[in-house]
C-alpha cells in the first residue's frame, strides 16, 4: 500500500474522532453572527457548528485539490 494514502486515512480518522469528542462535550447553545449574510444571529449547539465548519472545510479542500492529475489519454497515438 501507498504510505501517503495510509497517512491521509489515519489523519482523517483522527480528525473525525476529534469531532466526536467535541460533539460529546460541547452541548451548550452558541450564536453565530454573519451580518452581511444573516440578518439575525443563528443559535445552535456548538457540536453542530463544529461538524458544519468541518464539512465546509473538507468540501473546500476537496474542490481545491481536484483536477490536478495528468491527462493520460490526450497524447498522440503511435502507428
Amino acid at each position: 500500500m501507498n504510505a501517503k494514502l495510509i497517512f491521509k486515512t489515519v489523519f482523517l480518522i483522527v480528525v473525525a474522532l476529534l469531532l466526536v469528542l467535541m460533539g460529546m462535550n460541547n452541548k451548550a447553545q452558541i450564536s453565530l453572527a454573519l451580518p452581511p449574510l444573516l440578518t439575525k444571529a443563528f443559535f445552535q449547539p456548538a457540536a453542530i457548528m463544529y461538524v458544519g465548519f468541518f464539512g465546509v472545510g473538507f468540501l473546500s479542500g476537496t474542490i481545491l485539490t481536484a483536477g490536478g492529475g495528468k491527462g493520460g489519454s490526450g497524447g498522440k497515438a503511435k502507428d
